[in-house]
């Protein structure tokens, strides 16, 4: 049988349930991508122990960055796993569409992500004590989206690997860049025009703008419903890429 082209839930929530059902059995991961973030921001904040106001300026940027890096890894991993043993094969030889094993693989990576999401967000608030004016709800969004993006960023860049160690060597071409570029370490406007240019059309330099419009601005703001908008629309072009990379033979 071929696979679907239209898009069923059921079959979407059954490909959830089974990567779910996956994960459940791999503690490790998810160790990786729940607790990291968190434990990465606690060492953040006691780093900058003698400079609270330090940490305020780059806690809430990195709120959004761990995440986003941390399921970036770990869903470019486990796909390209499911890749090279021929899993993904196999489910498209099923009544399975592309639609449905990548909507399916995202709701399930998005599901841990929306945890992860809340545990940072709750530390880094309430425990950690960032000074944040707006909404910690807004927090959570941002973070949230930053964690969906990494997952599709990650989905996407595992049709390129032959290799765990490949899709590891992913980050500095993919992440780091981004890393650079997004306003964590210098203003963007402050940066060689060149580089402030790209750095206007890559997601993160959105994902840290939204952190700070929660961090100082008390109410919501048009630059922060853009910078989210912005974020979550990447994220949904990255997925439909990834689905589209399911053409591709496994190795």
């Amino acid at each position: 049988m071929t696979a679907t082209s239209a898009l069923s839930l059921p079959r979407t929530f059954a490909t959830a349930a089974r990567v779910l059902r996956q994960l459940r059995h791999d503690p490790r991961t998810i160790a990786l991508m729940i607790l990291v973030p968190c434990v990465m921001l606690f060492l953040l904040r006691y780093v900058f122990d003698g400079s609270a106001r330090t940490f305020d300026t780059i806690g809430a940027s990195l709120l959004g960055i761990f995440p986003l890096i941390t399921m970036f890894l770990v869903t470019s991993i486990a796909t390209l796993r499911e890749r090279t043993s021929g899993t993904l094969e196999r489910l498209l030889a099923m009544p399975l569409g592309k639609g449905d094993l990548i909507a399916g693989y995202a709701l399930a990576f998005g599901a841990v992500a929306v945890v992860q999401s809340a545990l940072a967000t709750g530390l880094a608030v309430w425990f950690l004590d960032l000074d944040v004016i707006g909404s910690p709800w807004l927090l959570l969004l941002v973070a949230l989206l930053d964690a969906l993006l990494g997952t599709a960023l990650g989905l996407f860049v595992s049709a390129f690997a032959a290799s765990e160690f490949q899709a590891v060597q992913f980050m500095p071409a993919v992440i780091f860049p981004q890393l650079l570029l997004c306003g964590l370490f210098t203003p963007r406007d402050t940066m060689h025009p060149v580089l402030e240019a790209i750095s206007d059309v890559l997601p993160m330099s959105y994902a840290v703008d939204g952190m700070n419009e929660v961090l100082h601005h008390a109410d919501l703001t048009t630059a922060f419903v853009r910078d989210v908008t912005v974020v979550a629309a990447v994220a949904l072009l990255v997925l439909t890429l990834g689905a589209a990379t399911l053409k591709r033979r496994t190795v």
